[in-house]
C-alpha cells in the first residue's frame, strides 16, 4: 500500500481510536465527527486487506493486526507531528486559542495575577477558561488541559507543578468557637459543626492531619456540604461551621480576625496545583508559553 495522503491522514485516525478506544473521543482530538472516522476506518481496513478493530455498540478495540500495526507506527507518526510542531513555533508568530479547565481557586490564586502579563505578551493567544470544581475528561470535554491539585490529577497524563504545596488549615468564626468552644484534638471535630467538602469526583473529603508523625484522618460531620471555597469562607465567616480550607485562602481573614485558626499543631500538606494534559497529544505552543510566566512569577509561592 502507497504512503498517500489519505492513508497518513487515515493512520493519524486510526492511532486517535487505538488510544482512545472511542470513535467519539478520537473524533473530539482529530476533529472530524465519529461517523466520518468509522467510515474512514473502513477504508483502510479495506485497502490494507484485514481487520483493525473490534466494533460493538458501547465500544471499539483493536484486534491483534491493529495493535501490531499501532506499536509500528506510534513512535514514527510522533516524531514527525514533533517536527512538523517545531517548524511551526519557528515560522509562525504565538496565536490561536488555548482551552483550559481550572479549579476555582487555581483560577482565582494561580491565573488571576498571571493572565494580564501573558496576554501582554501575547495578546493574538485567546485563553478560553472553563472555571469549575467537578472533575472533567479533559480530552473528551475538547480542553488542552487542567489545572488541579497534584493529588488529584489522573495517573495517564502528563503533570507539571505550578505551585507549592497546600498546607491546610482549620478556621472558624469568633461567634461559632465561643459558641461551642475550641477544638484541642482532630477527634474534637466529632463534636462540632463542619463545612463538609465535595470533591470534584463527588466523593466528600475527609480532613487529614500529621503531628510528630502521627496521621490522623477525620470524616468530619456537618449538615452542609460544599465545593467551592468562597461559598465556605463566607459561611465559616457567618459561623455556619469549622471549615478545612487551604491556610492561604483565609490569610486576609486571620489577619482581620474574621476568622480565627485552630488545631494549629496538627498540620498537613497536599501536593499544589500542577498544569495536566495527555500525554499522546501535542502540547499547543500557547499553553507552553502560558506555563512559563506561572513558573516566571510564581503567584502563589517559590516552587520547591
Amino acid at each position: 500500500m502507497q504512503l498517500s495522503r489519505t492513508n497518513l491522514a487515515d493512520i493519524v485516525y486510526f492511532l486517535a481510536i487505538a488510544r482512545h478506544q472511542s470513535f467519539r473521543k478520537a473524533g473530539l482530538e482529530v476533529g472530524i465527527s465519529a461517523s466520518a472516522l468509522s467510515h474512514a476506518m473502513k477504508g483502510l481496513e479495506t485497502r490494507l486487506g484485514i481487520r483493525l478493530l473490534n466494533r460493538t455498540t458501547r465500544s471499539v478495540t483493536l484486534t491483534a493486526a491493529g495493535e501490531e500495526l499501532q506499536g509500528l507506527i506510534s513512535s514514527p507518526v510522533n516524531d514527525i507531528g514533533q517536527a512538523l510542531e517545531t517548524l511551526n513555533r519557528l515560522r509562525d508568530e504565538p496565536a490561536g486559542r488555548i482551552r483550559l479547565n481550572v479549579l476555582s481557586d487555581g483560577a482565582k490564586l494561580l491565573l488571576g495575577p498571571v493572565l494580564p502579563v501573558f496576554v501582554d505578551r501575547y495578546p493574538d493567544i485567546e485563553v478560553d477558561l472553563t472555571v469549575t470544581n467537578r472533575m472533567v475528561d479533559i480530552i473528551g470535554d475538547g480542553h488542552d488541559a487542567g489545572i488541579r491539585f497534584g493529588g488529584t490529577v489522573p495517573a495517564d497524563m502528563i503533570a507539571q507543578r505550578l505551585s507549592p504545596d497546600v498546607a491546610w488549615a482549620v478556621v472558624g468564626a469568633p461567634d461559632y468557637l465561643k459558641r461551642f468552644g475550641i477544638p484541642k484534638h482532630p477527634s474534637d471535630l466529632y463534636q462540632h459543626r463542619c463545612l463538609r467538602i465535595r470533591l470534584g469526583n463527588a466523593r466528600i473529603y475527609h480532613w487529614q492531619f500529621s503531628k510528630e508523625g502521627q496521621q490522623l484522618e477525620i470524616d468530619a460531620p456537618g449538615a452542609v456540604t460544599i465545593d467551592e471555597t468562597r461559598v465556605g469562607v463566607a459561611m465559616a465567616m457567618r459561623g455556619v461551621g469549622l471549615m478545612y480550607v487551604p491556610a492561604w485562602v483565609v490569610e486576609r481573614q486571620i489577619a482581620e480576625g474574621s476568622l480565627h485558626r485552630v488545631l494549629e499543631d496538627w498540620t498537613h500538606h497536599d501536593p499544589g496545583f500542577h498544569i495536566y494534559y495527555s500525554s499522546f497529544r501535542q502540547l499547543p505552543v500557547g499553553l507552553r508559553l502560558l506555563i512559563d510566566p506561572i513558573r516566571e512569577l510564581q503567584p502563589m509561592g517559590p516552587l520547591p
